[in-house]
């Protein structure tokens, strides 16, 4: 049995930057136009009239002041509200695959390591742009790459998982050194028109190696162990699938093929599952929560962060204990704990331990314990 570490980490961070002032300003005009279309059905009490949203509003129930994303244009078009991507032909790299070659260059010079000394690929995200052949395999070629790869999907655990999966494989000895990558375009699946969930998401890339221990070149994270449970819930949807086209109506434009969430639920429920699950994980470690000098959590809502350090710790943790980075990229499902993980840890000294969590829909919640060495 081999002890696997990560070694390295990258970003792909998108040009394109969107305030929330921005996105008020894109979606009020969207709103008053609605309701102005409407009048009568809102009058009657057929449909209901869309409120306006603000600045103030967006921060307070997430803490998010903007986001990243692949294209704004199309976005802040109130007659478009959706990201405009160019179509690709079948010869032309994905967009994910693009987004990922720049996450998984950074992350291979952090370790030292080369393309081609890689022999797995897994592609974790929320979404993926098609069924196959797989972005993973995509990548893997991209890059040079040896091996095999494949596409992972647990929505916003997606990389806690692929990280689980791939040190599982290191340490049997099937693998030697693996890139988890993930090319979130949140933006895609986004309800820009809703104003519940308008501000939710951003898009980014996140990639780490992992390799065995013994064989890193520099500082690293040894992988103490990892844990993975999911329950499920329809809290957390989006019914969108190659099974569309074949229902009464698939094709139309339904709400219910872009992300919805019951918030209330999902806040109520995920809260202590995440905060059990982590306790648990520490407990079966022996390793008491004081010992943790960081905590990578899921960057969906600073409220939802705030409330697991808590529990976890308890106490309220400190902006160094606990980094956020929502307010600057938003949600990016599943690489947002890896962001923070990529921007915050390079100050830990040898033997520090901390934990990388994500958490989602499924419901779905992944921690991984590491130590620096």
């Amino acid at each position: 049995m081999h002890t696997p570490a990560i070694t390295g980490s990258g970003i792909f961070t998108p040009e394109q930057v969107i305030t929330n002032e921005e996105l008020v300003a894109a979606f009020n005009a969207y709103a008053e136009r609605f309701n102005a279309e409407n009048a009568e059905a809102i009058a009657s009490g057929e449909i209901e009239a869309k409120g306006p949203s603000s600045p103030e509003f967006i921060h307070q129930a997430s803490g998010i002041e903007q986001r990243y994303v692949m294209d704004k244009t199309g976005v802040l078009d109130p007659e478009v509200m959706h990201p405009l991507l160019r179509e690709r032909s079948d010869e032309e790299p994905g967009i994910m695959a693009e987004m990922a070659l720049e996450a998984c260059g950074k992350a291979l010079e952090q370790a030292g390591r080369s393309a081609d000394e890689v022999d797995l690929v897994i592609c974790a995200a929320s979404n993926h742009e098609r069924p196959y052949p797989a972005v993973a395999i995509e990548i893997q070629q991209l890059m040079g790459a040896g091996g095999f790869a494949f596409d992972m999907n647990v929505a916003c655990s997606s990389a806690t998982f692929g990280i689980q999966a791939a040190a599982d494989m290191i340490r049997s000895g099937s693998v030697r050194c693996a890139v988890v990558v993930n090319p979130e375009i949140c933006s895609g699946h986004l309800e820009w028109r809703d104003r519940d969930c308008h501000f939710i998401f951003g898009d980014v890339c996140t990639a780490v190696v992992l390799e065995r221990t013994e064989d890193a070149q520099g500082a690293h994270f040894i992988v103490r162990s990892t844990r993975c449970a999911t329950q499920f819930s329809n809290n957390i949807r989006n019914n969108n699938g190659f099974l569309r086209r074949s229902r009464p109506h698939g094709m139309e434009d339904r709400r219910d093929m872009q992300f919805v969430q019951e918030g209330r639920k999902v806040f109520k429920e995920v809260l202590p599952l995440v905060s059990k699950h982590i306790a648990t994980h520490l407990a079966e470690e022996a390793v008491p929560s004081d010992n943790l000098k960081r905590l990578w959590l899921h960057q969906a809502n600073k409220s939802m962060n705030d409330f697991i350090g808590k529990k976890v710790l308890g106490r309220m943790p400190t902006p160094k204990e606990q980094p956020n980075i929502l307010q600057d990229y938003a949600n990016t499902s599943s690489a947002g704990s890896i962001v923070a993980f990529s921007k915050y840890s390079s100050d830990l000294e040898p033997g520090d331990q901390g934990l990388i969590c994500s958490f989602g829909a499924g419901y779905s919640v992944g921690s991984v314990l590491v130590e620096r060495a």
